[in-house]
């Protein structure tokens, strides 16, 4: 289609700033704290607002952009999402900040969506699975780059404005997004489809129930009204798994709980981010709270492992058109040996120098593992599944990175001894059971048309395609 060739980085610009703004603000956490004379359970809504609502909107905005057209809703989302990084940069209070938060991860939630489904109808069949490589590292890189670039700008104060640069960096690279989407086809799933309301409020209920209670509890010594959340949504997502066969238009396809490769998949994503986000986030604790380094010394220590996760991330797909998920497995091994052999080499000078290669040898993996997951389990899905599980797989990625981050931290904070040891024991546990599902994987070789395209529209024009019930 005309203007082809822009689509990907409008999109993948999109998804870029979207998840580094998962993690960009935990580096400034400190400065905004001070900056507002904020209590610790406001910065912690600060850091959980814009997880939250991201992971609640993700699977209803996937119907959203089926029902009404994906790249209106790509728009609107990134628009959204812009506004809320302006007002995060001029909030004035504490209360401020932690709405602009939620504005911004409502864009994104909106948005995050849409990427897999244009992908899918504005390439042609031979072009996805190089896209599909390019946003898995998109994820992986935006995912590190996040406490670097935080890291960098809190330090170098820029104009005196303190913390505030962290999110108006991305502003300039949404507005490249917005133009971007002129290219971008006018296209929406199955004509006649509805929104499951019902559905939609579950999920929303659930996952909020789930992810506030986590980000918070910690923090607040576990109090009653965080049991009370965790039971709501066991509850809320109870209900909604149990009535998902008996709704007219579900959310999510009931044959993603009959698929057995579509439910490991999932869970795969799930239990390899409950390991990385937290550990990028404890590595930049570690080194400021308990070594005393300032924010920038702290991003340069962990540049080794970000650098590398771009050369993993470009050798990522040939290997993994020759390998499989046996990809995944190693990458998930090398995880865990790093985790391992860190926590002794952080506690000294010299051996901090001796944590490059191994912090690099990390990164690679991960940059491995970021960019050929997505593509691998959709490439194993059966086709009703295929349209349901690449909206889940977003959503897995958030969850993932909540509930590790209240994990690693319960371990980090809650156990006498060596800190920062019982945090890289359990991301080492984490990347090793990734491992474990990873094998469930084996044995399929990589598609070379992107999976995603399965059971769908068709790519290279602006018409819209049958897509799978749900997302």
């Amino acid at each position: 289609m005309n203007g082809g060739r822009f689509v990907l980085p409008a999109v993948l610009s999109a998804t870029f700033v979207q998840l580094l703004n998962v993690t960009v603000a935990q580096v400034a956490a400190p400065a905004m704290q001070a900056d507002l004379g904020a209590g610790p359970g406001a910065v912690q809504l600060v850091l959980a607002g814009y997880t939250l609502a991201y992971a609640c909107l993700l699977i209803t905005a996937a119907r959203l952009g089926d029902r009404y057209g994906y790249r209106r809703l790509f728009v609107v989302g990134t628009v959204i999402f812009t506004a809320g990084s302006v007002a995060c940069a001029a909030a004035p209070g504490a209360a401020s900040l932690i709405a602009a938060r939620l504005v911004q991860g409502a864009g994104s939630g909106l948005v995050a969506p849409q990427v897999l489904s244009i992908i899918q109808v504005a390439l042609p069949a031979t072009r996805r699975a190089r896209a599909m490589g390019l946003y898995g590292a998109t994820m992986g890189v935006a995912s590190l780059a996040g406490p670097l670039v935080g890291g960098l700008l809190v330090g170098a104060d820029v104009f005196g404005l303190g913390w505030r640069p962290v999110f108006l960096v991305t502003v300039p690279v949404t507005l490249v997004s917005l133009a971007g989407a002129t290219v971008l086809p006018r296209t929406r799933g199955a004509g006649g489809q509805r929104v499951d309301g019902v559905g939609a409020v579950l999920t929303t209920v659930g996952f909020g129930a789930l992810i506030l209670p986590l980000a918070l509890g910690r923090e607040a010594g576990w109090p009653w009204w965080t049991w009370a959340g965790l039971a709501v949504a066991a509850a809320a997502l109870g209900c909604f798994a149990a009535t998902l066969r008996y709704r007219p238009d579900p959310l999510i396809h009931p044959s993603v709980l009959r698929d057995r490769t579509a439910r490991w998949g999932v869970s795969l994503v799930f239990v390899f981010n409950a390991g990385v986000p937290s550990f990028t986030y404890l590595l930049f604790l570690h080194l400021q709270t308990a070594l005393g380094y300032p924010a920038v010394s702290a991003a340069l220590v962990s540049a080794p492992f970000a650098a590398a996760a771009v050369l993993g991330s470009r050798a990522a797909p040939a290997l993994s058109r020759r390998h499989g998920a046996a990809v995944l497995t190693v990458a998930s091994l090398v995880l865990a040996g790093m985790a391992v052999a860190l926590a002794p080499l952080i506690r000294t000078t010299a051996g901090r120098w001796t944590a490059i290669p191994v912090l690099a040898a990390g990164g690679a993996a991960f940059g491995l593992f970021t960019t050929s997951v997505f593509a691998l389990v959709l490439a194993k899905v059966d086709g009703a599944a295929a349209g349901s599980v690449s909206g889940l797989l977003p959503t897995a990625q958030q969850l993932g990175g909540s509930i590790g981050v209240t994990a690693a931290g319960l371990a980090y904070f809650g156990l006498p001894g060596d800190a920062f040891s019982h945090a890289m024991t359990y991301e080492g546990a984490v990347f090793a059971v990734t491992a474990l599902i990873s094998l469930r994987l084996r044995g399929e070789p990589f598609a070379d048309e992107a999976p995603v395209a399965r059971g769908t529209a068709a790519g290279g024009d602006a018409e819209p395609g049958p897509r799978p019930t749900g997302v």
